[in-house]
This record gives structure tokens, C-alpha cells and sequence, in this order.
């Protein structure tokens, strides 16, 4: 298996000076700890996956890099969110770090003392940072060239990707769930809701407000405040989503909690879009004849304004930091519809398959989306590493490595207790756990890192992955 291993990275290990044998010899077996806690957890060794590289400062390895530990680096396995790592770094690649979305507004008619005698048109090209503050902007740019009242429609484009129906309790059967939302060319706020709640002592009740606002719907604008110390606030609100068009809490608010953010799904996502649309634009004070509906833009005219997102090197760091599974979407069929001209998982599908091919070559891993939220996606343990050294070696490193959850500081790693340095992405579904990435142990020396579990147990093995980490750290 260690010899395996070898071969399968020889595109980027060519070995100088020191033979297969010896090589193979010198890989360090599996840690202890890291076999002692999978035993206490009746997790067998078939279940992981594991490659060490470090960096050479003695230059045996023409590359830079020398084998350290191999464990099934060639099983295929479900790699849950290290797929965004795949995702992210095909797409700085392809798009670049600057590359920007476009969301467009079009007029067909003129605009006569405030009004505009025709239809506005908003166009999505596949924002995945579109939220409320961008959609108040948007409204406010609107206001400013002229319009308070549009005779006709509001327009709302979002054909460029082709997305086929899906259910969002399908994956796990939580429906309500934001991660769950499906992508969107013109995505606001992840088709969720923001509810704020804020204790208000004297008045013992806690003031909720909710973002974005949605046309015809009503929320419950106070609960009653609980006297006690914080606990599930969430089921002690005892909250009713069942209605879209209203929403209640039938319980209180615990006043231990003090200000909470609750982001939600919206439960009919379908027409988030028109109703969100429609609310922001009388809140800026614009109104409309018409009705705000899902069609097509103008083709062969040029926008009367356009509204550009953050660059992609800024949105990759939601992306693994904070494994933000709408937006890995959301560039996925972005790399799609730039690439191919189709924004279809079919053709994200072949522009992922091309590139990997043309980058790193076989074998080639089973892509089905961007996020990782797939039960088919399969990948080896060495070709996750074979992409952490590729992106090792491109100018675009520093970005890449910046976007990744630094261990105990920000992102999914926040709340890490290990004491190694590193940038980690990491990757949990039911069944799967892994971690990718760069660590550095005491003596500044770097590491590539890529852990894989697929098992009933992979959720309480936490600790394996720290001890593995620890152990590259004290290397």
C-alpha cells in the first residue's frame, strides 16, 4: 500500500538519491493515539484514509516534498466538504481571483417625472453574496436614476442556471435548514430569513425583527421574556413556520440568552425572490402598477446599471471558512455557465472533469456538485493531496490558503482546543469526517495533511483527527 501510494503521486514526487524501498521504509506507521481511539471507538483501520507530506529542506525530493505517513491513500471515499476545496481551487483557477458577478437592471421604456413608463428587469448571472444590504443597494442605485413608480413590472431573471426541482428535506430532512436552500442566478440571502431577537427588560418581552422584509407576510413582532438562565431558546420560542405568510412563536424567550441571530429558511422558497423584490422596493419607497414575476431580460441591450458582487478570492473564504454549501453551489454552476456557456450541474460536471485531467490526471474522482452535500462524490485521500500540492505551487496560494478555517481562530475550527498551527478545511456529514490542508509543527517545518473517515461512527471520532494533528505538530 505504501508503494502504491508512491506511484500514484509520482507526477509530483520524483525521488533523487533515495530508492522506492527506502522511502517506503521511512513512512511512519499510523499514531498510536490515532489507532488506540478508532479501537475505542470499534472504528476498523479499512475506515481511514490518511497522507502526510512534508515540506524537504534537504531537497531529497526534487519536488520539495517528502512522504511522512500513507494509510488507504487510494480507497475512494466520500469526502463530504473537502469537496469544496476542489470546487474553490478549480475556480480560482479557471475565473481568477478577481472574477466578479453581475447582477443587471434593464428598462424598456422611458422615465417621465418619476415614472418609468414600461417594465424594470433585475437579471441574475449567480451572486452567491447577494443578502439583504445588497438588495437595499440595489433598490436605493434604482431610486437613483429617477424611478419612484413603475408603470409596468419588476422582472425578475434567473434563467441562467438550469436548475431541476429539488426538495430541501431530501439530503437530511431538515427542509428549514439555510445550507439546505437550493442555488439560485438570482439568490437573495440564501432564500432565508434573519431573525433577530433582542431582550427588552423593562418591557419583559424580547423585540424580533426579521430580515429581509417579504410582501404579505407577517411575523410576531414580540414574545414573551423568560426569567431564567439561556438554554435551547430556539424550542423554548416554540416557534410555527408552517405558514409562510405567517409566522409565530407560541412560546418565550429565555432573557439569559441576550441578543441571538436566527437564520432560517424561508418555507416557501419558491417565491422568496418576488416577495423580498417587491417589500425592499416600497421600503426605499419606490411602488410599482404592476406586479413583481419571474421572466427573461431584454437580450442585445446593454444594462442601464449593473451591480457587481465581491471578488471571488473574497468569496472563497465563506466558502471553506464557514463551508458554505449554497455558495459552493452557486460557483459550481457558475464555472458551468463562464466555461461552457451551460449553467447546468451537467456541464459544471465537465468543466470539474476537463480540468482535473488537464491539471493533475488520473485517476479522476466522481464529482456530482460543488458543496461536498452528496452521498456519490468520491475521492482518494491522494488526489485531495495531489491538489493541496498543486495549489501549493500556483501564485494564487495566498488567497487560497487565507480562505481556509485557521485551527482554533475562525471558521468551523473556531472552536478547536489543538495547539498545532495550520489552515484545515474540514468536511461532516452523517457518516463522513475529514480534514485537508496545511499544518506547521513547532520547528516552522510545513505539512500537507488529508484525513478521511467513512464509517456509522465518523461523527464522534473528533478526537482521531486532533491526535493526527497533534502529532504533525510535535513531528
Amino acid at each position: 500500500m505504501k508503494l502504491k501510494s508512491l506511484n500514484i503521486v509520482c507526477g509530483f514526487v520524483t525521488l533523487i538519491g533515495l530508492s522506492l524501498s527506502q522511502i517506503a521504509t521511512a513512512l511512519e506507521p499510523l499514531p498510536d493515539l490515532m489507532q488506540t481511539e478508532l479501537g475505542r471507538l470499534k472504528i476498523p483501520l479499512d475506515a481511514i484514509s490518511v497522507v502526510v507530506y512534508q515540506r524537504d529542506i534537504r531537497g531529497a525530493m526534487s519536488s520539495g516534498l517528502l512522504p511522512i505517513l500513507s494509510h488507504n491513500p487510494s480507497v475512494l471515499r466520500n469526502p463530504a466538504s473537502l469537496m469544496k476545496l476542489v470546487t474553490t481551487s478549480v475556480a480560482m483557477d479557471l475565473l481568477g481571483p478577481a472574477y466578479t458577478w453581475s447582477t443587471q437592471v434593464y428598462l424598456d421604456g422611458p422615465i417621465e417625472e418619476g415614472v418609468l413608463k414600461g417594465n424594470l428587469f433585475i437579471k441574475g448571472r449567480g451572486d452567491p453574496r447577494f443578502g439583504v444590504e445588497r438588495l437595499w443597494l440595489l433598490m436605493r442605485r434604482i431610486r437613483g436614476l429617477g424611478i419612484v413608480s413603475i408603470q409596468g413590472d419588476i422582472v425578475l431573471d434567473h434563467k441562467a442556471f438550469e436548475m431541476t426541482a429539488q426538495d430541501p428535506s431530501e439530503f437530511d430532512g431538515e427542509p428549514l435548514r439555510p445550507y439546505n436552500a437550493s442555488p439560485d442566478a438570482f439568490l437573495i440571502n440564501f432564500k432565508s430569513l434573519l431573525i433577530n431577537f433582542v431582550p427588552d427588560l423593562p418591557s419583559k418581552v424580547v423585540r424580533i425583527h426579521v430580515e429581509p422584509p417579504l410582501q404579505g407576510v407577517s411575523i410576531q413582532s414580540t414574545a414573551p421574556l423568560l426569567g431564567v438562565e439561556c438554554s435551547d431558546y430556539r424550542a423554548a420560542l416554540r416557534a410555527n413556520f408552517q405558514d409562510p405568510n405567517q409566522i409565530t412563536f407560541k412560546g418565550g424567550y429565555p432573557q439569559g440568552c441576550g441578543e441571538r441571530l436566527w437564520p432560517i429558511a424561508y418555507a416557501d422558497s419558491a417565491h422568496f425572490i418576488e416577495k423580498s423584490v417587491y417589500a425592499m422596493w416600497t421600503q426605499v419607497g419606490g411602488s410599482v402598477r404592476g406586479r413583481v414575476q419571474l421572466g427573461e431580460a431584454p437580450r442585445n441591450q446593454k444594462p442601464i446599471l449593473s451591480m457587481e458582487s465581491p471578488e471571488l478570492s473574497e468569496v472563497i473564504r465563506d466558502i471553506n471558512k464557514f463551508s458554505n454549501n449554497v455558495m459552493a453551489q452557486q460557483l459550481f454552476l457558475t464555472l458551468g455557465l463562464e466555461l461552457s456557456g451551460s449553467g447546468t450541474e451537467q456541464a459544471a460536471q465537465g468543466v470539474m472533469n476537463k480540468w482535473w485531467n488537464e491539471k493533475l490526471g488520473s485517476p479522476l474522482p466522481k464529482f456530482v456538485n460543488g458543496s461536498g452535500l452528496s452521498r456519490e462524490t468520491k475521492i482518494s485521500a491522494d488526489d485531495l493531496a495531489k491538489l493541496l500540492v498543486w495549489e501549493s505551487e500556483q501564485p494564487t496560494y495566498p488567497e487560497m490558503v487565507a480562505s481556509l478555517p485557521l485551527i482554533g481562530i475562525d471558521g468551523t475550527l473556531r472552536l478547536s482546543k489543538v495547539k498545532t498551527s495550520g489552515h484545515l478545511k474540514t468536511g461532516s456529514l452523517k457518516d463522513v469526517l475529514g480534514i485537508a490542508g496545511y499544518l506547521q509543527n513547532k520547528k516552522k517545518e510545513q505539512f500537507i495533511v488529508v484525513a478521511i473517515i467513512n464509517h456509522p461512527k465518523a461523527q464522534s471520532a473528533k478526537t482521531v483527527m486532533d491526535y493526527l494533528i497533534e502529532w504533525v505538530g510535535a513531528y
